[in-house]
């Protein structure tokens, strides 16, 4: 199929929009984002084990070398692990629409990294579509219109776990690209990064001593357990897997813009879902992000 990296990048979106949808009432549910990460990751294992098994009838991956699996487990931590973190504690701060905005600031932190670290330079083309983006973000924090449901006021700590969150994703998918090359499976690219990513945020939580703590704390929550199951199918699972098939098919820039597009679905959902009254500046505020992120990648 042509296109194949293009659907596979709106269909990302999709899942991640929806993704921020679930993860948003089990972080909620649950009273922890950090909790809520710690299982998420471990269903996805699973899961992802499973699938690699049935389509290449090995459990992991070790056969796709020391070089690759250091870049993908790095891409697993820094992208997984840490920047997820953060962004299950934005979606608990400041709410999943702004959360899913704040996170497609990843497109251009990446375009940064890749100047920093491949010396890249930026055009004046790029450097309005960040202009834009940032503008547009800005003006969807600074509204005041109402709100209803579990709608939020947005506050600078959950503003600034978005922020992070998105250079978490930005870093995961540099790291990524490199742990992709010679058209290395996105499965199994997804296996090795969520075995880094589970290995690292459960050690932590071991010498934390808060392993017992959050394996009953989901046993009280069996409604929570439930949502947390199904998020990790459709996010680390489903999204994540189709945004490295996105990445692997097509232009990295074009690819940045269609796995960016979630605050575009996220639109409809906080509408009839979260009851939410979006105001015009919203509305604006949104398509003028996500138009300085099409003009920053598209020429």
């Amino acid at each position: 199929m042509a296109a194949i990296g293009e659907i596979a990048g709106l269909l990302t979106s999709l899942f991640f929009a929806v993704n921020a949808v679930v993860i948003t009432k089990a972080t909620r549910t649950v009273g922890s984002s950090v909790i809520a990460n710690r299982a998420r990751l471990v269903f996805a294992l699973l899961y992802l084990v499973i699938l690699n098994t049935l389509l290449y009838h090995q459990v992991l991956p070790f056969q796709a070398g020391t070089q690759r699996w250091t870049w993908l487990s790095l891409s697993g931590v820094i992208g997984l692990a840490v920047g997820d973190a953060f962004l299950f504690q934005a979606y608990l701060m400041v709410g999943a629409r702004l959360g899913t905005l704040l996170l497609s600031l990843s497109t251009i932190f990446g375009a940064l990294e890749a100047w920093i670290f491949f010396g890249e330079s930026l055009s004046m083309r790029e450097i309005i579509g960040i202009a834009l983006t940032l503008g547009g973000i800005i003006w969807v924090i600074l509204e005041h219109g109402s709100h209803k449901s579990q709608a939020l006021r947005p506050s600078a700590l959950g503003i600034l776990c978005g922020v992070l969150a998105a250079i978490g994703q930005a870093t995961g998918l540099v790291f990524s690209k490199q742990g992709l090359a010679g058209n290395f499976s996105p499965i199994s690219a997804n296996v090795i990064r969520m075995c880094a990513a589970v290995l690292a945020l459960w050690l932590v939580t071991l010498l934390q001593r808060e392993a017992g703590k959050t394996i009953q704390t989901l046993k009280e929550n069996p409604a929570a357990f439930r949502l947390l199951a199904l998020a990790a199918l459709i996010g680390p699972v489903f999204g994540v897997s189709l945004s490295l098939l996105a990445v692997q098919n097509t232009a990295v820039g074009i690819a940045s813009v269609l796995t960016s597009l979630s605050p575009i679905f996220m639109l409809p959902i906080s509408y009839f879902y979260f009851k939410e009254r979006l105001g015009w500046q919203a509305i604006a505020g949104t398509v003028l992000a996500m138009a300085g992120v099409v003009i920053l990648f598209l020429a």
